[in-house]
């Protein structure tokens, strides 16, 4: 049995609308890379590329100046920049769950929205990496966090969290390129055929790979793509694991804890699906895709949201019995401080965003609701962005000796550099949703009844006497939701 032909799944719902074809999946993801770039997506490509600019001349500046622009200080040696990498990180974590984990489990919804999630970690994962190299403050010996050898004898520490993050974040940057890569060979295929310019023949041509559609070619992809999937289903929980001992590993109060590993994974999950769920609905409305991402498709992504934050939920809850249970006046200082000190208002606001507002999706009619879901969404990112810093500002603020107390208050230079990076995902994304397929047209047509062995085109009744998709599930009126 193919792997592209998943066993039956539970749930209601379509997983397309009546009237969908092998046609007008095609017609519909394609015509989006043929036709003229609409005047909304050049105003915000120009923005984007603006703010590539800001970051790159940021960038320049603390080259030049080291990073004392930065509102780092003593006690706060680690301030934006290890928030915003860490923010990054599990950005990008959705993409291999929904690409690897579900595929896995042969779950067929996931069709519809893995070419978004998977893009998307490329490009957060970017982000991310840039991080590690300048806030050491030395960038131009950035090199001595690779394993190499070099005419100074000096070799990486490998005791340190931030080779860690090097080997992790590089192996989960690799293996989800591959799969992405992987996966759009068939669609690079379908634009190359559909291609009558000279130009966008030869480029999708090379990008196809030569793909034909032959037996053999789709026997050798489909094994290809399941090994990438093995390979990053691990990397869903290895990679936030292996960035929470940046914090674990140590011994300051509020960061040495056993509970950072399973509570980072299921942060990054959370945020990373917030993330999606907001581009999504976006591309949805704007290019009409709402008979290919059905309402299906976003509710059971809400309910995933809804999980993963009630995980995160009771991780903030079991910090403080942990705190409480230690029996260390100054763990227990630390959490208290969070909730009562001069950082309250971002603790709060963390589990505003974080604990409360998911809980709205406990109601279907919220959970179906397009702009419910799009407010949670963006409440869910900025959340979790408070949740990196409150993690870090409120751990490092006070030490134990009074007079070592500070807080940390970012300048001008840190907010460019995190709002460049918003500028490089964002010119990223644009420039894919332009010219590549924002959604897999290989693997929707996948789950279409006419991919039933058994479909008949002329009759008025599936395979088995039904008005159903040839996997059993009622078709709904296109653009219902």
């Amino acid at each position: 049995m193919s792997y592209f032909q998943p066993i039956p799944e539970l749930g209601e719902g379509p997983l397309v609308a009546e009237g969908t074809n092998f046609k007008v999946v095609t017609e519909t993801v394609s015509r989006v890379t043929e036709r003229k770039a609409p005047r909304g997506w050049w105003i915000c490509f120009l923005i984007a590329l603006s703010l590539v600019g800001v970051f790159t001349m940021t960038i320049g500046y603390l080259f030049w100046k080291g990073i004392g622009i930065w509102g780092n200080n003593s006690p706060c040696y680690w301030g934006w920049d290890i928030t915003n990498f860490v923010w990054w990180v599990g950005i990008g974590h959705a993409g291999t769950l929904i690409s690897a984990v579900l595929f896995i489990f042969r779950q067929r919804w996931r069709t519809a929205i893995n070419r978004f999630a998977e893009a998307m970690t490329i490009f957060a994962v970017i982000c991310a990496l840039i991080f590690p190299g300048i806030h050491v403050g030395r960038p131009w010996v950035a090199y001595y966090m690779f394993p190499l050898p070099n005419q100074m004898g000096v070799w990486p520490n490998f005791k340190s969290p931030l080779l860690w993050d090097l080997f992790a974040v590089g192996t989960y940057f690799t293996v989800s390129l591959m799969f992405w890569l992987v996966g759009l060979i068939p669609d690079f295929a379908t634009l190359r055929d559909r291609s009558t310019g000279r130009i966008r023949q030869m480029v999708y041509g090379v990008l196809a790979l030569g793909w034909r559609g032959s037996n053999r070619h789709w026997k050798n992809y489909e094994r290809a793509y399941l090994i990438l999937a093995g390979l990053s289903t691990p990397l869903v929980l290895s990679v936030h694991s292996v960035v929470s001992f940046d914090f674990a590993t140590s011994v300051e109060p509020g960061w040495h804890t056993t509970i950072f590993p399973p509570y980072f994974v299921a942060g990054a999950v959370f945020s990373g699906f917030a993330m999606v769920m907001t581009l999504l609905l976006i591309a949805r409305t704007v290019f009409k895709m709402n008979h290919l991402v059905q309402m299906r498709h976003l509710e059971l992504m809400n309910k995933i949201m809804l999980v993963t934050g009630s995980l995160v939920g009771y991780a903030y809850a079991m910090e403080f019995f942990t705190a409480w249970y230690s029996g260390s006046e100054y763990e227990m200082y630390v959490f208290i401080n969070r909730a009562t000190g001069p950082y309250a208002w971002a603790y709060w606001t963390m589990i505003s965003c974080n604990v409360i507002c998911p809980q709205l999706f406990w109601s279907r009619k919220l959970r179906r609701s397009i702009p419910v879901m799009f407010v949670v969404s963006i409440l869910i990112n900025i959340g979790m962005w408070f949740e990196r810093f409150v993690i870090i500002a409120t751990s490092l603020h006070r030490d134990y000796i009074p007079s070592s107390w500070g807080y940390f208050s970012p300048t001008v230079f840190d907010i460019c550099t995190y709002l460049g990076t918003f500028g490089i995902f964002f010119t990223l994304f644009l420039l894919f949703i332009r010219w590549a397929p924002m959604i897999a047209i290989a693997e929707v047509k996948g789950i279409l009844p006419e991919a039933d062995p058994h479909y008949d085109p002329h009759g008025s009744h599936g395979a088995h006497g039904s008005r159903e998709g040839s996997h059993g599930y009622a078709l709904e009126p296109q653009g219902a939701e």
